[in-house]
C-alpha cells in the first residue's frame, strides 16, 4: 500500500488524475482490481498537493462510468451465455435463475442498490445488458451509485489527517456500512412487493 502510496506521489497532477480514471475503469473490466484504495489513495495525494476533490472525483466518475457502460455493451450484445461463461462462479446453477429473477422483479432498483455491494458490483453493467434494461436508465443508475460512493470516498480522503491508512480503514467501515443500508433497502423492497402482490384481486374464475 506504502509502495502506491509514494507511486501515486510521484505523479504530477494530470498523471494521478489519469491513475485515478483507470483504476476507476479497469473495477468494471477486471473486479478484483481494488479500485477503492487507489481511488482512495489518489485523492489523497491530490488533497495534499495542488489537486481537489471535485477533480478527483471527476476523474472516478469519466472512469467508472466509462467501464460499468463499456461491460453493459458487452453484455447487452453477447447475452446471458456469454456472461455465465465469464463469471462462471457467479452464474453457476441456481445462482443464475435467482440472480435473474431478482434483476427482473426490481430493475432499476436492483442496479442501484447492487452497485453499492463490493461482491457484486463489477456483475450489474453486463448483466444488466444481457437483460436488456435500458442505456439510459442502467447509466443514471450506474452514474448515481457511483456518484454516491466515490463521493464519499473523496470527502474521507480529503478529511483525512496524513495517517493514510487510518483513511483506508475508515473507508472499509464506510462500505460496510453502505453496503447494509443497500441490503436492507432490497429486504424492504421485497416486502413492499410481496405485500403488493398478496393485495392484488385475484382473478374470478
Amino acid at each position: 500500500m506504502h509502495d502506491l502510496l509514494n507511486w501515486l506521489g510521484r505523479l504530477p497532477e494530470p498523471l494521478l488524475y489519469g491513475a485515478i480514471l483507470l483504476a476507476a475503469f479497469a473495477e468494471n473490466v477486471f473486479p478484483p482490481l481494488p479500485a477503492d484504495t487507489v481511488v482512495a489513495l489518489g485523492a489523497f495525494v491530490a488533497a495534499r498537493g495542488n489537486g481537489s476533490a471535485i477533480g478527483a472525483w471527476s476523474a472516478t466518475m469519466f472512469g467508472n462510468i466509462g467501464g460499468a457502460m463499456l461491460m453493459f455493451t458487452l453484455g447487452k450484445r453477447h447475452g446471458m451465455p456469454w456472461l455465465a461463461k465469464r463469471m462462471p462462479s457467479v452464474f453457476a446453477g441456481d445462482a443464475s435463475d435467482k440472480f435473474i429473477e431478482r434483476f427482473n422483479r426490481q430493475g432499476i432498483l436492483a442496479v442501484v442498490v447492487s452497485r453499492f455491494l463490493p461482491a457484486v458490483r463489477a456483475v450489474v453493467p453486463p448483466l444488466a445488458g444481457a437483460l436488456g434494461v435500458g442505456v439510459a436508465p442502467a447509466a443514471l443508475a450506474m452514474g448515481l451509485a457511483s456518484g454516491v460512493w466515490y463521493g464519499l470516498v473523496c470527502v474521507l480522503a480529503f478529511r483525512a489527517g496524513a495517517d493514510a491508512d487510518a483513511l483506508l480503514a475508515r473507508i472499509g467501515s464506510q462500505q460496510r456500512t453502505v453496503g447494509l443500508i443497500a441490503v436492507a433497502i432490497v429486504v424492504v423492497a421485497l416486502a413492499v412487493f410481496l405485500v403488493r402482490r398478496r393485495m392484488r384481486p385475484k382473478p374470478q374464475p
